[in-house]
C-alpha cells in the first residue's frame, strides 16, 4: 500500500519556521530547471544552479523555476533569501503533508496542493505535493520528484508558443499549472469509474471475499482523493476573489473555469462514495441472501427426514412383540409409506413456492 500518512514527529518541539523535511526522499538530489520567456523568445536551462536564476530576477520576462526534490534544505534557504520567501512558507513547502491552501503575502502568492496520479501496477493513487509561488515576474514550482512529469506538455506549449501563455504574465502560468494538476484528477476519476463498473458486474454475478476487499480498498482511496480535492474549491475561490495586483482580471476568468472543474470533481467523488457504500450494502445483503438460501435447503431436507427418522426409530427398537415385524410385506410397505410421506411433503413445499 502506498504510504499516505507523513510523520511529523521530527518537528515536535521546534520553533515556527524551522526547516525540516517531512516526507519521503524521492530523488537522489534536487534538480533545478529554469524556463525564461516572453512573447518573442524562450531561454531554458536544465540541471541549473539556483544562482543562475538571479539574472532573471529583475527582468520583464516571465521566469519559471521548477525544483524537483525537497530534501535539499540549503537550496530552499537560498531560494528563500533570493526571492524573499517567509520562513513559514519555506516550512510549509518542506512539510509534504500540507492541506491544500493559498496564502497572499502581498509581494507573492503561495499555493500548495496535491498532484495525483494513478499507478496501474498497484491500482492505487500516487500522491505528490506541489507548491507554487508566483510574484511580479516569476513562478516557482516545487515538486517532491516522483517519476513522470505532468508539466512537460506545458513546457512544450511555452517552447512552441502555442496558445496565449507567452503573451500573458506569471499569474496565467500559475493558472496553467493549477489547471494541469486539476485536470489530471478527471483521469483518476475515470479509472475509478471503470473499477466501480467492473465491481458492480462482479457483485451481481458472483460476489466473493475478494470483491469485499476491493470495495474497502476503493473506499480508502476515495477518502484520500476527497481529502485532496475538497479544499481545492476554497483555494481557487480565494484566488478568484483575491484583490492582489498579482492576479489580473483577465486571469480570473480562467480561474473561474477551474473552480467549476473543482466543483465537478468534488461532486463526482461524492457520487462514487455513495455508490461504494451502496455496493457494500448490496454485498452484505447478497451474502445474507445466499446464507438464507442454504439454510432454506437444509431446513427442507431436515423437515422431510424428520418423519422418516421417526418411523425408522420406531421400527429400529428391539421389542420382542412387534406385530408388523412378522408380516410378509412389512419391509416394502414401510418403504412405500416413507416415500409417500417424502413425496407429499415435496409436493406441498413446491405448491407453497418454497422450492
Amino acid at each position: 500500500m502506498v504510504e499516505k500518512v507523513k510523520k511529523r514527529s521530527a518537528k515536535a518541539g521546534l520553533p515556527p519556521g524551522s526547516l525540516v523535511h517531512v516526507g519521503a526522499k524521492m530523488v537522489a538530489e534536487s534538480r533545478v530547471r529554469i524556463l525564461d520567456y516572453d512573447e518573442g523568445s524562450v531561454r531554458e536551462k536544465t540541471k541549473a544552479a539556483l544562482e543562475e536564476c538571479i539574472p532573471f530576477r529583475d527582468t520583464d520576462s516571465v521566469t519559471w523555476i521548477d525544483i524537483e526534490g525537497l530534501q535539499n534544505i540549503a537550496l530552499l534557504e537560498r531560494l528563500g533569501s533570493t526571492y524573499g520567501l517567509h520562513p513559514l512558507i519555506l516550512e510549509d513547502i518542506l512539510n509534504t503533508d500540507q492541506r491544500p491552501k493559498s496564502d497572499d503575502m502581498d509581494s507573492y502568492i503561495y499555493i500548495v496542493l496535491k498532484m495525483l496520479d494513478f499507478d496501474p501496477a498497484t491500482l492505487e493513487i500516487v500522491s505528490e505535493q506541489v507548491s507554487i509561488v508566483f510574484g511580479r515576474n516569476y513562478v516557482i514550482s516545487l515538486q517532491e520528484g516522483r517519476e513522470g512529469d505532468l508539466f512537460e506538455p506545458l513546457r512544450e506549449r511555452i517552447r512552441t508558443g502555442k496558445g496565449r501563455i507567452r503573451k500573458l504574465g506569471p499569474d496565467y502560468l500559475a493558472y496553467s499549472l493549477l489547471d494541469t494538476i486539476i485536470d489530471h484528477y478527471f483521469l483518476i476519476l475515470e479509472k475509478f469509474a471503470e473499477r466501480i463498473e467492473m465491481l458492480e458486474e462482479e457483485l451481481v454475478s458472483n460476489p466473493t471475499t475478494e470483491t469485499l476487499q476491493q470495495i474497502h480498498r476503493l473506499k480508502r482511496e476515495m477518502i484520500f482523493l476527497r481529502k485532496s480535492a475538497w479544499p481545492l474549491r476554497e483555494v481557487v475561490n480565494a484566488l478568484e476573489k483575491s484583490e492582489s495586483e498579482l492576479i489580473r482580471p483577465a486571469t480570473k476568468i480562467f480561474l473561474r473555469d477551474i473552480y467549476d472543474h473543482a466543483v465537478h470533481i468534488i461532486d463526482s467523488i461524492e457520487t462514487y462514495r455513495e455508490m461504494l457504500s451502496s455496493m457494500l450494502d448490496i454485498y452484505l445483503s447478497s451474502v445474507s441472501n445466499r446464507m438464507n438460501q442454504v439454510m432454506k435447503v437444509l431446513t427442507i431436507i431436515a423437515t422431510i427426514f424428520m418423519p422418516l427418522t421417526f418411523l425408522a426409530g420406531i421400527y429400529g427398537m428391539n421389542f420382542k412383540h412387534m406385530p408388523e415385524i412378522g408380516w410378509l410385506w412389512s419391509y416394502p410397505l414401510l418403504w412405500l409409506v416413507m416415500l409417500a410421506i417424502a413425496g407429499i411433503m415435496l409436493f406441498f413445499f413446491k405448491k407453497k413456492n418454497w422450492l
